[in-house]
C-alpha cells in the first residue's frame, strides 16, 4: 500500500453534556495532531444529539483552528441541503482565513429526514437543493456575481479546489469527479437488496472507478476513505465496548435500508464494517480493505463503537504508531 494522507473523523458523540463533547473533541483533535496526523474532519448533524452532537461547524472549527498548528481541518459534511449556501460560502472563507488556510470543505446532501421541515426543504429534494446550493458556493469562491450585483468578501481564498463530496451512489461519484472535487466514501454502507454478504468494497469500488473515469484531463485525484478502526491492548475489552455501542445502533440502521446480522458480535462487526483489537488484528482488517488501494487519505473514527475517551486518545496513539508503519502508509505526517 501507498503513503496516504491520516485523518482523525469525530461525529461528536461522547455520552457527556454538549460543552463536554466539544470539549473532548478538541483534545481529541490535539492528540491527532500531536501524533502527526494530516486531517481532523468534524460532522455536522441537527437536532438529534444522538445521532451527532454538532449542528454548527465553522463555530467549531474556527475554535480549533485557534487550539492547533498544522492539522488540517475538515467538514465531514456541511450538509449543504439546510443551509444557505451563502452564509456557508462566507463562513468557510473567514475560518479558512483564522486557521491559516487549512481548511478543507466536505458536502452532503444527508442529514436526517425530519431535520428539512425545520429549514422549509423536503426531504425528497435534497438533490436538487445540493446541485443548487453546490452551485452558488463554488460561483461565490471564484468571485462571480451574485443577485445584488454582489461579490463575495473576503474572497474565496482558492476554497473550491478543497471542496470535497460524499457520496453512496455512482451518480453522485461522477458528480464529484466532472467538479474536480475530492470523493468522501462513508465507513459503511447499506448493501443492497439480495447483496447480504457483499464487502464494503463491492460496494465501493465501481464508485470510486466512476469518480477516476469522470475526472477532467490531468486533475489528481482525491479519496477520502472514512472507516471504523478501534485499535486497543486488549481484544476483549474492546470486544466489550463494541457490544455496547453496536447494539445500540442496530434499529436505527435497520430503519435507513441495512440488513443487519446482530447474531454475534463477530457478526456486528462484519455489518457495520468495523476494523477493531490489536494493532496486529486491525493492520490485518485494514490490508484486506480494497477500497483503500486507492485511497488518497484514511479518516478514522471509532463511531459506533464509541468507547471511552481514554480510549479513543489510546486508539489514536496506537494506530498512529504501529498500525499506519506496519501497513506501510508512511508516517501520518507524510514524512
Amino acid at each position: 500500500m501507498s503513503v496516504k494522507s491520516i485523518g482523525f473523523f469525530t461525529r461528536l458523540l461522547d455520552d457527556v453534556p454538549a460543552g463536554e463533547r466539544y470539549a473532548l473533541a478538541v483534545e481529541q483533535i490535539e492528540k491527532a495532531e500531536s501524533l502527526g496526523f494530516n486531517t481532523a474532519w468534524v460532522a455536522q448533524h441537527h437536532f438529534h444529539g444522538d445521532e451527532g452532537g454538532l449542528p454548527a461547524l465553522f463555530p467549531f472549527l474556527s475554535y480549533v483552528a485557534a487550539r492547533t498548528k498544522r492539522i488540517r481541518l475538515g467538514t465531514g459534511v456541511v450538509t449543504l441541503t439546510m443551509e444557505d449556501p451563502i452564509r456557508v460560502a462566507e463562513d468557510a472563507v473567514v475560518t479558512d482565513i483564522l486557521s491559516g488556510g487549512r481548511l478543507e470543505v466536505g458536502f452532503g446532501s444527508g442529514g436526517t429526514p425530519r431535520s428539512y421541515e425545520a429549514f422549509g426543504h423536503q426531504f425528497a429534494q435534497r438533490h436538487a437543493l445540493m446541485d443548487r446550493n453546490l452551485g452558488v458556493v463554488k460561483a461565490a469562491w471564484k468571485g462571480e456575481s451574485l443577485p445584488g450585483r454582489n461579490h463575495l468578501w473576503p474572497d474565496g481564498q482558492g476554497l473550491e479546489q478543497r471542496s470535497w463530496q460524499a457520496t453512496f451512489s455512482a451518480v453522485g461519484a461522477q458528480k464529484a469527479g466532472e467538479a474536480g472535487d475530492g470523493l468522501m466514501l462513508s465507513r459503511t454502507q447499506p448493501r443492497p437488496q439480495g447483496q447480504g454478504n457483499a464487502s464494503l468494497a463491492d460496494i465501493q469500488l465501481p464508485l470510486v472507478q466512476t469518480y477516476l473515469e469522470s475526472l477532467p484531463a490531468g486533475a489528481a485525484p482525491r479519496i477520502m476513505a472514512s472507516r471504523s478502526v478501534f485499535v486497543a491492548d486488549d481484544r476483549a475489552q474492546a470486544l466489550d465496548f463494541a457490544r455496547n455501542g453496536l447494539v445500540r445502533q442496530v434499529e436505527k440502521f435497520r430503519a435507513s435500508g441495512h440488513t443487519i446480522d446482530d447474531s454475534s458480535i463477530d457478526s456486528l462487526l462484519r455489518t457495520f464494517d468495523v476494523h477493531l483489537g490489536t494493532p496486529e488484528e486491525v493492520v490485518r482488517s485494514l490490508a484486506a480493505d480494497r477500497t483503500l488501494e486507492h485511497a488518497t487519505e484514511v479518516s478514522i473514527q471509532v463511531h459506533s463503537v464509541d468507547p471511552p475517551h481514554s480510549f479513543i486518545l489510546r486508539s489514536l496513539e496506537l494506530f498512529a504508531t504501529q498500525v499506519v508503519p506496519a501497513l506501510g502508509w508512511g508516517k501520518p505526517n507524510g514524512g
